[in-house]
């Protein structure tokens, strides 16, 4: 998610899908159409490009021979950015992608997703099983970390430009402006949208997949995953040396170990 690694794979220009709800959702796709599919999920504040191929993953995936599937998801990248919390639900999310996989007329996938798209990822799984075969899981949070972000500060510095106080609520605006084509206010919907509902992980209802969980060695998580990889019954666990939360996506170790991992499959 560096925005200084030079981008690996030529963007395609996005195919829209359009959501129940009447929103376009882009999406991407790479390598032959009847190979086995890796749909990529990137995380908040992030967008196809910035999570999956400025760091080599689409890159990888296609050489090793899968077709890659990337997502906008709805507030990101070239997707419509409403500013309706509600449109942002855990459950409108998951929706999001089941539409896709019916767009593209694909019944079961390989699932890669990181940070808040391991989060729709694991609830896609339990969900809708039918549709994911193995899935893997960088970053995963084990809660609600958008639950922290002040909505009213960052509102006030988004339309009047007030300096914000609350520093998990700065870090979190100073993500969202990294990437080019943020929209602060869709993104804030986001987050606000993302307390309605249940949005928590359940160890008690963990995906039946083989999962395959990541998370950096610096991450302020890393045990936290842990616990929702050991819940999980058929899940494994890869840390990433020396990865923060915001640059795990880059790391090769994390790439090599999902590539050997649906392979195995």
């Amino acid at each position: 998610m560096d925005a200084a690694i030079p981008a690996l794979t030529e963007m395609p220009k996005p195919k829209f899908v359009m959501s129940a709800e009447g929103r376009r959702i882009a999406t991407y796709s790479w390598g032959d159409d009847d190979a086995p599919t890796v749909l990529c999920v990137h995380g908040f504040a992030s967008s196809c490009r910035d999570n999956w191929v400025n760091t080599g993953w689409v890159r990888d995936l296609t050489r090793a021979g899968y077709r890659v599937l990337g997502v906008d998801q709805l507030g990101h990248g070239a997707s419509d950015k409403p500013y309706d919390a509600a449109e942002y639900g855990m459950d409108a999310l998951v929706a999001d992608l089941i539409t896709v996989l019916d767009t593209y007329l694909l019944d079961r996938v390989l699932y890669a997703g990181y940070s808040l798209g391991a989060r729709v990822g694991w609830q896609l799984a339990v969900q809708a099983p039918e549709h994911v075969e193995r899935a893997v899981l960088g970053g995963i949070p084990d809660g609600r970390p958008l639950a922290r972000l002040q909505i009213e500060q960052a509102r006030a510095y988004a339309e009047h430009g007030t300096p914000v106080e609350d520093q998990v609520t700065h870090n979190y605006v100073t993500l969202a402006e990294r990437v080019d084509g943020n929209d602060l206010l869709a993104l804030i919907a986001l987050a606000e949208g993302m307390r309605l509902g249940d949005a928590d992980p359940d160890p008690a209802n963990p995906p039946a997949q083989t999962i395959l969980f990541a998370t950096g060695s610096d991450d302020a998580i890393l045990e936290r995953s842990k616990v929702l990889a050991d819940a999980t019954p058929h899940g494994r666990f890869v840390e990433l040396p020396g990865r923060h939360h915001f640059n795990a996506p880059g790391s090769r170790v994390f790439r090599q170990a999902a590539v050997e991992f649906f392979a195995a499959g």
